[in-house]
């Protein structure tokens, strides 16, 4: 099957199952070995958490990356194109070679009888896989989407199982408690593969699950750790008797990506094996890191109020975006576009931001999942004395700040992936 174009193709994904398949990782298994029954040997590292997740993807592709090898990257959602969520050494991957995966993913599920049903997000994340097969890039970096134990990424058995953050998110699909919601993430882990843990609060499920299977399992604060310096200008990273000194701050914002940093190069030093990077190519990488919508400050006009994106949906990242804009006073007003989905625990996610908002501009967000701006708009008038405005679509919001702002203002827009898209997309 055909189509003229990459949105042609995912339109038909869209649409082409119903949402009710179940998890599970046996029918991408099926295709995958299909496509590619004997891959070749490609170093790979598998990264999950709740939060942290896109931030280490990214210094470990920069940091490879400056130090010479090929890099393959997945990475999930995407902001504004979905090429994003495909990389080959930096550069994302053009709308031929996706459909051209997508035409061979189609004919390999078709060969089974019955034909086998793949979501939207399986046939992503075989499409990136194949590619990956295909190129055969120095390295592999696999960001799950959902959980991790049933999530289409993990049918690759990682080299390096790194799990962020543990924090409440998709409590629907993965547990209303971080025990729960951790041996989800536990689930990339194999027998005698390097785990390790950059968060904070080890959950004793992933400790159980590294133990019970065999996964020698490094955690920060015991097995390695970082430190500020004395100016906060640099930090040190230690691991046993090793330490890297004098490291820059990476170019991400906000303290948080230090522990991001940590696991990352707790990762490199794991796999040094097979890809040895050195104290200079760890600094050029920490230096050059970007990752759009996280803490992304527009670089506007003298005399024109600050504009943040940031993706923050769930209580720790919003929490992270709080310390951050408290890090950046701003004399004039901050307004807040907002706009979330129905599955996040709303009230608990908004409070640490909400001392910080004068005020609030809250949207419709065009996609099914999306909490109604009206309900969402109860929830930060219960919180918070600031004016709350309810608008449509984020368009409407959009326009309605640009009539309001003065030089010395800021707006932060944030509170889910689809909410930075559009705003970004105005060109605000």
């Amino acid at each position: 099957m055909r189509f003229s174009s990459l949105d042609d193709w995912l339109k038909w994904q869209e649409g082409l199952h119903p949402a009710e398949i179940e998890l599970g990782l046996e029918r991408v298994s099926r295709v995958f070995s299909q496509l590619h029954p004997t891959p070749p040997a490609i170093p790979v590292i598998t990264v999950a958490g709740t939060n942290g997740k896109g931030s280490s993807i990214a210094m470990l592709e920069a940091i490879y990356h400056a130090a010479g090898y090929r890099t393959g990257v997945y990475t999930s959602p995407h902001i504004l194109k979905y090429n994003e969520r495909i990389r080959l050494n930096g550069e994302n991957v053009d709308d031929e070679r996706i459909c051209e995966a997508f035409e061979r993913i189609d004919r390999a599920r078709q060969a089974f009888e019955p034909e086998i049903s793949l979501t939207y997000f399986e046939f992503g994340t075989l499409a990136a896989l194949d590619i990956f097969y295909q190129q055969q890039p120095d390295i592999i970096l696999l960001e799950v989407g959902l959980g991790g134990r049933l999530d289409a990424v993990n049918i690759i058995d990682a080299d390096i199982a790194l799990i962020t953050s543990i924090g409440i998110d998709h409590a629907d699909w993965l547990g209303n408690d971080r025990e729960s919601i951790g041996r989800e993430k536990a689930g990339i882990m194999r027998h005698g593969k390097t785990a390790i843990f950059s968060g904070n609060e080890l959950p004793g499920s992933i400790d159980n699950y590294a133990t019970a299977i065999g996964a020698p399992l490094l955690l920060r604060g015991r097995n390695f750790d970082f430190s500020l310096s004395a100016d906060g200008q640099s930090w040190q990273w230690q691991h046993d008797e090793q330490a890297r000194t004098a490291l820059p701050l990476p170019a991400l914002r906000g303290q948080h990506q230090l522990e991001n940093a940590s696991g990352v190069l707790m990762a490199i030093e794991s796999l040094k094996h097979k890809c040895p990077v050195n104290q200079r190519q760890i600094r050029e990488g920490l230096l050059s890191v970007d990752l759009p919508g996280r803490f992304q400050m527009q670089v506007r006009d003298s005399g024109e109020a600050s504009m943040i994106y940031d993706v923050a949906h769930n209580s720790d990242s919003i929490a992270a975006l709080g310390k951050m804009l408290q890090a950046q006073p701003c004399v004039g007003m901050t307004y807040a576009i907002l706009g979330m989905m129905r599955d996040k625990e709303h009230a608990r996610a908004l409070q640490a931001i909400i001392p910080l908002v004068d005020q609030w501009l809250i949207c419709d967000l065009p996609v099914p999942r999306a909490m109604p701006a009206k309900k969402l708009a109860n929830t930060v008038e219960a919180l918070s004395d600031a004016m709350v405005i309810t608008y449509p679509e984020p368009a409407a919001a959009i326009a309605a700040v640009k009539s309001m702002l003065k030089a010395e203002d800021r707006v932060v827009i944030f509170g889910s992936f689809v909410t930075v898209e559009f705003a970004m997309r105005s060109g605000i």
